[in-house]
């Protein structure tokens, strides 16, 4: 009997400032400079590098109201180009779909991958492998989370934003208590204001917490896509 195991692998690739990182493409002069992109109307920061968040600007961010941060730290301004945006975006889910062409397309910038049918001890390696694949094919860096839920993908790829290699897998991992321990409820895929201060009023502010309350207090208290979440950690 074979000892190669596949279970369900899900990826989530997420490309990097993604709205930045495609305004480098064509101005290498920016790279390792502080960016940000603004909103159509430049009205709001949509998109920063990681130099414009270590200033403290933060994402949403009226823009008068980060002027000042901008002006004394010489950052560097772009007006948003979707066109532009939307063209590379393309790219990078072609290039996904090289290895599996069913992909689901979250959103501009992020993608859900089925890898089940790759062994459970490469799967790291096969993530590394899409990930310099896509840098090489596009030139955009992203970040890829990979485990057996939607929602334990999204929690990974928190993660492999914060690692070098840019990739974290959660498959094999027999108890993932201590990693969901660590996750604030408003960093969990589909909690978002108004369901965080209610996970909060009832004690509830970490992932592991969610994963382990009451799936029938969950459906009565707050909704079918609460109690979804909660399944899926």
């Amino acid at each position: 009997m074979s000892s190669i195991q596949h279970t369900k692998k899900i990826a989530l690739v997420d490309c990097n400032s993604f709205y930045v990182s495609c305004e480098r493409l064509f101005n290498p002069k920016i790279r390792k400079k502080p960016v940000v992109v603004l909103s159509n109307n430049d009205g709001c920061i949509v998109s920063r590098s990681n130099e414009a968040k270590a200033l403290g600007i933060k994402m949403g961010e009226p823009y008068f109201k980060a002027k000042d941060i901008i002006i004394k730290n010489n950052v560097q301004v772009f007006s948003s180009g979707y066109s532009l945006y939307g063209d590379i975006s393309r790219r990078v889910m072609r290039t996904l779909k090289r290895f599996n062409s069913d992909i689901e397309v979250y959103s501009i910038d992020e993608a859900f991958l089925d890898l089940s049918n790759f062994p459970d001890n490469e799967i790291e390696d096969v993530g590394k492998e899409i990930r310099s694949v896509v840098l090489q094919w596009t030139g955009i860096p992203t970040s890829i989370g990979i485990a057996k839920t939607k929602t334990l993908s999204k929690v990974a790829n928190h993660i492999a934003k914060k690692k070098e290699s840019g990739v974290t897998s959660l498959i094999g991992i027999e108890n993932i208590d201590p990693i969901l321990e660590k996750v604030e409820i408003n960093d969990v895929w589909g909690v978002g204001k108004q369901l965080t201060k209610f996970y909060h009023k009832n004690g509830i502010y970490n992932a592991k917490q969610l994963k382990n309350i009451s799936n029938t207090w969950i459906k009565k208290s707050s909704n079918v896509s609460g109690s979804r979440t909660a399944m899926e950690l």
